[in-house]
């Protein structure tokens, strides 16, 4: 069996902020970034983590991502927040979201933000724990009006992007981190599969005639194939339903999406926190989460399952295990990372001893 390499998340972080800072980004906004994108590998969304670095350098050294300043205020009522992202980078926004949203959550019960024109945000789960720690519920959706992938329900023609949603529940112990897409795959798993050469084992794409495909190369035929909405072929209407929801909470509050020309890779958000002691009490919403958790987790497994997971169950076990013993990189990140050290003259942390 092939050992696995790791690397001490901590030195990741580092490096990770050190490059970032070398192309252009101001030091609190690049560490946002950092702590966002190891983050995502720790919880094992290893496609939304380390892995998009490269892309990221690539578009501050285009000019496609803002490096400095602050997020334009367009609209503001208390509870309900509008910023214009001017193209900053995304998790550095969400976490100065949720920074400046929980206070008002605390005063209103409720608080809202909704952010246009921000860079790609990452891996949605790795932002939830910041609310959930402080005794709140955080949802939080995006979309990506410059992209479509994904077709609606029943058509053949690309009009969304896969659509993420997640939401942060806190419990009297782990707390519920729910992250999901609106579409039956992500296109950063689809990306790794199709330069890979696997195909899936289930039908999670249209082909350019309509024809349902495992095979992710469709999306790059002229004309593209399509991702399939989550529900597959029978069920995908509900995949559309919820892809039409987040885009109402995106792009419709925010007055800017897909009806607008695109300005390249990016994300509109959806981003609320919710105070349970603002409704029915603190103790009381936690004394119903943890009956759920304990319903769900002693469940009569079915047959050739270990039992019921909570959402973020595995996200979080694996988060302590990769900070106590090193962050398995898939290996495709590594040799990645490794061309933007040479090129800053930046060294990748050294791998732990095996």
């Amino acid at each position: 069996m092939k050992t696995q390499i790791r690397y001490s998340a901590d030195e990741l972080q580092v490096f990770a902020q050190r490059l970032l800072v070398r192309v252009g980004m101001e030091e609190v906004k690049a560490l946002a970034i950092a702590r966002t994108l190891v983050d995502g590998d720790l919880m094992g969304h290893d496609t939304h983590g380390l892995a998009l670095l490269p892309a990221y350098i690539g578009e501050i050294e285009n000019g496609a991502m803002t490096c400095s300043g602050e997020p334009e205020v367009v609209s503001d009522r208390g509870g309900s927040v509008l910023w214009d992202g001017r193209r900053l980078p995304g998790p550095w926004l969400v976490l100065s979201g949720i920074e400046t949203l929980a206070p008002r959550a605390k005063k209103y019960g409720t608080a809202t933000l909704v952010i246009r024109r921000n860079h790609h945000i990452a891996c949605l789960a790795s932002y939830l724990e910041r609310a959930t720690a402080d005794g709140l519920m955080i949802l939080l959706s995006s979309s990506d009006p410059a992209g479509q992938s994904v077709a609606p329900h029943g058509g053949t023609r690309s009009v969304f992007t896969p659509n993420p949603i997640a939401a942060g529940i806190p419990t009297s112990g782990t707390p519920f981190l729910i992250d999901i897409s609106s579409s039956m795959v992500t296109q950063g798993l689809t990306a790794r599969r199709h330069k890979a050469g696997q195909h899936f084992d289930e039908a999670c794409f249209l082909d350019a005639d309509g024809q349902p495909s495992g095979d992710p190369g469709v999306l790059c035929t002229d004309p593209p194939g399509s991702i399939l909405p989550i529900g597959g072929m029978t069920g995908g209407h509900k995949g559309f339903g919820l892809a039409l929801l987040i885009e109402a909470l995106t792009g419709g509050l925010a007055g800017h999406g897909r009806a607008d020309p695109p300005d390249g890779w990016g994300a509109t958000v959806f981003l609320s926190l919710y105070d349970p002691a603002a409704f029915g009490g603190l103790a009381a919403f936690v004394r119903q989460m943890d009956w759920l958790g304990d319903a769900c987790r002693d469940n009569p497994p079915r047959p050739g399952t270990a039992g019921v997971r909570m959402p973020g169950d595995r996200g979080l076990n694996l988060k302590r295990e990769q900070l106590r013993d090193g962050v398995a990189l898939h290996s495709t990140i590594a040799p990645a990372l490794e061309a933007c050290a040479r090129r800053y003259d930046i060294p990748l942390p050294s791998a732990l001893p095996g």
